[in-house]
């Protein structure tokens, strides 16, 4: 910390939602050349702060001081006039500019007859690239590039305004480790500038790495500050999830993987050479009911892409599909939804959440489609389905009538899995449906996993992190550049190293 005066002060901030107390009588303060980490469970009131001090939300009660002065942002551009730049979780670009036009946007240079300025505009954004190492070409199409390139292509945005506070709100959730060592190396960079950072994020080991201090929020309320060199891990998990230190080790217990004799003598799926030109090479995958089957390897690998053929949404140009033994061709997911397959994408904003829906009609509206608009559920089993995976999901607040938009980006992973689990499937696709995903609301989709096969449902799991896949899969197909690579059986002395090796070695020697 370069200061005693902090740059950024609220003080008894509260904001209410219909049916929701989204944050109460709240304390915050950030210096100049501090990274500060915001730290609390979905739901906490993590991201209703941040809206708050960037002007997306009017607050019901308290202050908000910028380097001493009282201000009121009534929306995200006097904040950013005030030098505050945000990057959120979901990467919010236009992918149909350019990296440059992404950069700049609000920002080109203009000549004097007041048309943009092209090339200026190319260059200075390639400038901004160069301070995050990144080498891509900023006349390309966003869309050309991936989630991680995005998200770094984001940051670069939020660097074009001279900003005094920068908030990062979950930066590395599409990042791998590379990226997030080269996004660090900018944060320290900025941070020895006098940037004051906020910093949100579920990953511990990057808080920890990170992060100064750290302010810990549990259901809307202020649990703690801390140095983050003073409170030990587990101590600050236990803030998190308001849960006293010996039942939480209970419940960081690993789900066990419970190993039983198959029933099914064929596998309820049976990808032969499935591929698709350009997107992954083919491959051949068994999935029996009643097992996980983790897909591991690096962003990129083609976990994804593996995913989506399985459900229709990407046409397979070579190879067969058999479902219950029997031939298929899912050439649309609503067929896959047909054969009791369901897929909860990685992108729960683009593919998944509809926000000006309820929690209620976003957990029944499978249900709904697969059974047909005309004939409406009716309202008794309606509730009866929705109250079941509120309690079996843990989502907050139990509200069925709340709108999807109103919940944290955790909560809403729990309605779109709820949405699929609603529809009984025998075969569920699961891509990073952790992923943002606080530490005890993680623990308990890991047990829900690990259940839905002991109940005998097949379960194909995606996760970039490698003990999570290890924790929960039978049998592990390991991916590189877009390619299955090996197939191992997982137990007890597989460990995420003899993964790693897999990985760089592009198979088993």
């Amino acid at each position: 910390m370069t200061a005693l005066v902090p740059l950024v002060e609220m003080s008894g901030i509260s904001i209410s939602f219909p049916g929701v107390k989204a944050l109460q009588d709240v304390d915050f303060a950030l210096y100049p050349g501090e990274v500060h980490a915001l730290l609390g469970e979905n739901g906490a009131g993590k991201s209703t702060l941040i809206k708050a001090l960037t002007g997306v939300y009017s607050i019901d009660s308290g202050t908000i001081t910028i380097g001493g002065e009282r201000r009121e942002f009534s929306g995200p551009a006097q904040a950013q006039a005030a030098g505050i730049s945000t990057v959120y979780q979901e990467v919010n670009l236009c992918d149909n500019l350019s990296v440059a036009e992404n950069i700049m946007l609000g920002h080109e240079p203009r000549r004097r007859t007041g048309g943009i300025a092209w090339g200026a505009l190319r260059r200075q954004a390639g400038e901004y690239l160069a301070r995050l190492g990144l080498t891509i070409d900023p006349k390309s199409p966003l869309s050309a590039h991936s989630l991680a390139i995005q998200q770094l292509v984001a940051i670069s945005r939020a660097m074009v305004v001279d900003a005094r506070v920068l908030i990062l709100d979950e930066p590395t959730s599409s990042l791998d480790a590379g990226e997030v060592a080269q996004l660090f190396e900018v944060v320290r960079s900025l941070k020895a500038d006098g940037v004051a950072i906020l910093f949100v994020s579920h990953f511990l080991a990057q808080v920890y790495e990170i992060s100064d201090r750290m302010t810990i929020l549990r259901n809307g309320k202020l649990v703690g500050e801390h140095l983050t060199r003073d409170l030990p891990r587990l101590e600050l998990v236990s803030k998190m999830i308001g849960t006293s230190l010996e039942d939480l080790e209970k419940l960081e217990e690993a789900p066990k993987r419970q190993v039983a004799e198959r029933a099914d003598t064929r596998p309820y799926l049976q990808a032969i050479g499935i591929g698709r030109h350009g997107s992954i090479e083919p491959f051949d995958l068994d999935v029996y009911s009643g097992e996980v089957v983790g897909l591991a390897g690096l962003l990129g690998s083609g976990r994804t892409e593996l995913a989506r053929l399985l459900f229709g949404a990407d046409h397979a140009d070579s190879g067969q599909l058999a479902i219950a033994g029997k031939q298929v061709r899912l050439r649309t997911p609503r067929s896959a939804v047909a054969h009791q397959i369901a897929f909860s994408s990685e992108d729960r904003k683009g593919e998944g959440i509809v926000g000006d829906l309820t929690v209620r009609e976003n957990i029944v509206l499978g249900v709904q489609a697969a059974r047909g608009w005309a004939r409406r559920i009716p309202d008794r089993k309606q509730d009866e389905i929705v109250a079941k995976y509120i309690a079996a999901l843990g989502i907050r607040p139990a509200n069925p009538d709340a709108l999807l938009r109103n919940l944290s980006g955790g909560n809403q992973q729990k309605v779109l899995l709820a949405r699929w689990l609603a529809m009984q499937p025998r075969l569920l696709l699961l891509d990073e449906p952790t992923r943002g995903i606080d530490v005890g609301a993680k623990a308990e989709i890991q047990r829900l996993v690990a259940q839905l096969a002991v109940d005998g449902m097949a379960v194909v799991f995606i996760s970039a992190e490698l003990e999570e896949v290890l924790r929960l899969s039978h049998r592990i197909a390991v991916m590189r550049d877009r390619s299955k690579v090996a197939e191992i059986t997982n137990d007890d002395h597989v460990t995420s190293a003899d993964i790693v090796k897999l990985i760089a070695s592009g198979g088993p020697s």
